[in-house]
């Protein structure tokens, strides 16, 4: 199964300005199974999980020398661990916070030694101990993109068909039909790695949705290991019900029960800071960058997987494959979801990236656009639109108010056009209006040493 990030890894490697890297992201979206398939590439390939070695926690209690560090881990692990021809894996760091620390040793001491650190819960550590500043790099991930569901179905033509087709001509009823039915089955199985690689293999969507229930459920095991005893109950009440305002601004009075903002909002961080929950902030959108002019009381709240996100709700998955053209009138909420979860998996995964909308509320008449993005140093609008021949005022509102804004982006279940200031792109065709570049085909990674 082949990865964006992939590349991103790869350059990593190679790069003369290499520095400990750590993989960041929530559970099971495929951080330890990128690695190693990098460690492929190397004549070694070490992987330490602290979960299930904890003894080797007693490595860094001592000091943070790395020749003694890596002695330590040779003579314990019988494996070579060599400058230059190893990666060294710290799977599960979060559980060790002084191997985060002991990673600036590695690149002031040990430089040539190539170092990964991962973990489900790494951001709470990090939290805690803080990061080794200026002496590590990240990389963000993310569960699978539409894009890399398709690369996994070996779809290489019809994704060099969409790379090669210009968006102001329509690609043809046949062609375009068929791709929306290929994304039906994507907004069915969602980006899990697990559940992606199930239905290449066996086309089965209630096994997709057991998987589902299986991540979800670990999902709810990991609140006692980073929220305080009484943030549990919280969080239990956001994780079943944040999901039902999807699509529209988040307010903690519609949760059930007598709960106050004060009470709930630092759950939903936590949930945030997992990974689990992404919020999408309100701007103003007169200016770059986005975040400069955002609010932070006001935003939207998407889950962390478009697939996850159908089985909490308890949606009926079957609608995607009796009546996809109902669907994608009906679910409009679900495809917001999925542009939002598309637009992170296209950013730069070297920085953290947030999601912005923009709301007009005055008594003269409401206006909403559902992401703002940063292009070609101009914010452009967009708008998710389900049913056929919606207008689109809320997108003509912006334009014409903020005049910096030279055109708008609409995603829907129609064909590419562009009329009047709005690039018209089919809900399949996000990487293309993100100028996202055509991937490499997909390979093995060779070793190289």
């Amino acid at each position: 199964m082949k990865r964006l990030i992939d590349t991103h890894l790869l350059n990593w490697k190679h790069s003369k300005q290499r520095k400990p890297l750590l993989l960041r992201g929530a559970r099971q979206v495929g951080k330890t199974f990128v690695v190693r398939k990098l460690g492929e590439s190397f004549k070694n390939y070490v992987e330490v999980n602290f979960e299930q070695r904890p003894e080797l926690k007693t490595i860094f209690e001592t000091n943070l020398v790395p020749e003694r560090m890596v002695r330590d881990l040779v003579s314990i692990l019988k494996q070579d661990i060599i400058p230059g021809e190893t990666l060294l894996f710290f799977d599960e760091i979060q559980q060790v916070p002084k191997a985060i620390i002991a990673l600036r040793y590695f690149y002031e001491e040990m430089p040539h030694l190539h170092v990964i650190a991962a973990g489900s819960l790494l951001d709470f550590a990090i939290e805690k101990v803080g990061i080794p500043v200026g002496r590590v790099t990240f990389l963000y991930m993310y569960p699978l993109s539409w894009l890399e569901f398709l690369m996994a179905l070996k779809n290489d033509k019809l994704i060099e068909n969409l790379f090669n087709h210009k968006g102001d001509t329509p690609l043809g009823a046949p062609l375009h039909e068929h791709t929306l039915n290929l994304l039906s089955e994507y907004l069915v199985v969602g980006g899990m790695p697990e559940a992606v690689r199930s239905w290449v293999e066996e086309k089965n969507a209630l096994e997709c949705t057991r998987i589902h229930h299986n991540i979800l459920d670990s999902y709810r095991q990991d609140f006692s290991k980073y929220a305080k005893e009484h943030q549990v109950k919280y969080l239990e009440l956001l994780f079943e019900y944040a999901l039902k305002q999807l699509g529209s601004k988040f307010k903690f009075s519609k949760i059930p029960g007598e709960y106050r903002k004060r009470e709930l909002l630092p759950a939903f961080d936590l949930l945030s800071t997992a990974g689990v929950l992404h919020k999408i902030y309100h701007s103003s959108g007169q200016g770059i960058p986005l975040g400069a002019e955002v609010n932070l009381d006001i935003f939207k709240t998407i889950f962390v997987d478009v697939g996850l996100t159908q089985t909490l709700l308890g949606v009926e998955a079957s609608d995607w494959f009796l009546s996809p053209n109902e669907s994608y009138i009906n679910k409009g909420y679900l495809l917001e979801a999925f542009v939002g979860q598309e637009l992170l998996a296209y950013s730069n995964p070297e920085s953290k990236s947030n999601l912005y909308y923009w709301q007009k509320e005055e008594k003269s008449g409401q206006a909403e656009i559902d992401y703002l993005i940063q292009k070609e140093r101009q914010i452009v609008p967009i708008e998710v639109k389900s049913a056929k021949g919606s207008q689109l005022k809320s997108l003509r509102h912006f334009l014409e108010t903020h005049t910096k804004s030279k055109y708008g982006i609409r995603f829907s279940s129609h064909d590419f056009s562009i009329f009047d200031g709005v690039h018209s792109y089919p809900l399949y065709a996000i990487f293309i209006a993100l100028g996202f570049g055509f991937p490499e085909k997909p390979q093995t990674i060779k070793n190289d040493n």
